[in-house]
């Protein structure tokens, strides 16, 4: 941790139409260009912890159609810790280093310098017949100083670094690794979120949003976590078919698949459906079920981004309150009793208050 790591992941840029040079780099790549791709997190005395080792890449279509989102998923390749992140990063930011300075050895230590030289026309990496290589129909009638240039130079100096410098979702100190990821874009009463579906080489499938806040942090919900295998053995696919709402995941041992939304399972109470925060869910006056933008608005309940109950419930607690049966644990005084209540939410909080005998008082 905070010193250069020995594996590096790298994001590379090549020409369709690279048909090698004429004189060097003949039938090999003249164009290609590679980046180092950091995903780290940056520590108090400002050395930075890296996940280095790429496992998977997604990339999120928007509506400009030159600029994706890109989603990595990482680890940890030293045996210091295990841990894995989930990077995202923008096509702006990665042009921006591919148009910047040129790696370069220099000095008696050949160390990594900026390049700060004479750069040859057209400039190294750019592709025959754009806009600025009219005439040039093939990589083959480039001049021999682009193709030695291409040849001596193949990395940028700069390296490509995710959004708001940090991870967006992070793991460490847990018994799984991120394996995998897949996106959807669900539409919810208060906005549009990215939902992420992250496999574990656990064999378990991960339902994660990431919410922003006013201090430019952010709040990561788990919503749920599947285990989808009998045996556990890293998820290695995802796919997501929107016109069937299902997510099939696939490992060695065989392809499955799972709905994107189980709304039922939060309850039939509208707070608890309010509380899972789930924009696939919404409270429809009756049950917890698809969100659906057509539905009418005097009856559906949800808040995703704050998760506030009191605020969205009026009207429709009372009457789930007084389905509610409270559940009473006996125990034995110097023994040991399982206490059980399953959550509804993977991110809420479960209080239990002791009464002893003779007394109206419940400690918590």
């Amino acid at each position: 941790m905070g010193q250069s790591p020995v594996t590096q992941s790298r994001i590379g840029r090549i020409c369709l139409n690279d048909d090698g040079g004429h004189c060097c780099l003949v039938n090999k790549w003249s164009t290609f260009l590679k980046a180092r791709l950091i995903c780290s997190v940056p520590g108090a005395d400002g050395m930075e912890t890296h996940f280095d080792e790429l496992r998977d890449v997604y990339i999120q279509p928007t509506q400009d159609t030159k600029n994706p989102v890109i989603y990595g998923v990482f680890s940890v390749s030293g045996s210091v810790f295990k841990g894995s992140a989930v990077c995202v990063y923008s096509m702006a930011d990665i042009r921006m280093v591919f148009n910047g300075p040129f790696a370069h050895k220099e000095g008696p230590n050949y160390q990594w310098v900026a390049y700060t030289g004479k750069i040859p026309y057209p400039r190294p990496g750019t592709c025959p017949g754009g806009t600025f290589t009219p005439n040039m129909k093939s990589t083959k009638d480039y001049p021999d100083e682009v193709i030695n240039f291409m040849r001596n130079h193949p990395a940028m100096y700069n390296a490509v670094y995710p959004v708001h410098k940090r991870p967006l979702v992070v793991r460490t100190n847990v018994d799984y690794e991120f394996t995998t990821i897949t996106v959807d874009q669900v539409t919810a009463a208060d906005g549009n979120y990215e939902v992420l579906f992250l496999g574990t080489d656990k064999g378990t499938v991960q339902k994660v949003i990431v919410l922003p806040r006013d201090d430019l942090q952010t709040e990561e919900l788990v919503l749920e976590e599947v285990e989808v295998f009998k045996v556990p053995t890293p998820i290695t696919t995802m796919k997501i078919s929107s016109k069937r709402q299902q997510l099939y995941v696939s490992s060695v041992v065989g392809l499955t698949q799972l709905a994107l939304h189980r709304c039922d399972v939060y309850g039939e109470a509208c707070a608890d459906c309010c509380l899972a925060r789930d924009p696939y869910c919404a409270w429809d006056g009756k049950s917890c079920s698809r969100y659906s933008a057509s539905q009418k608005r005097r009856s559906r309940r949800q808040d995703v981004k704050y998760g506030n109950p009191i605020r969205q419930c009026r009207g429709f607690n009372s009457n789930a309150n007084k389905n509610t049966l409270e559940m009473v644990q006996y125990g034995v005084e110097g023994s040991s009793t399982f206490l059980e209540c399953q959550a509804r939410s993977p991110h809420a909080v479960i209080k239990w208050h002791l009464q002893r005998d003779n007394s109206d008082r419940r400690k918590e």
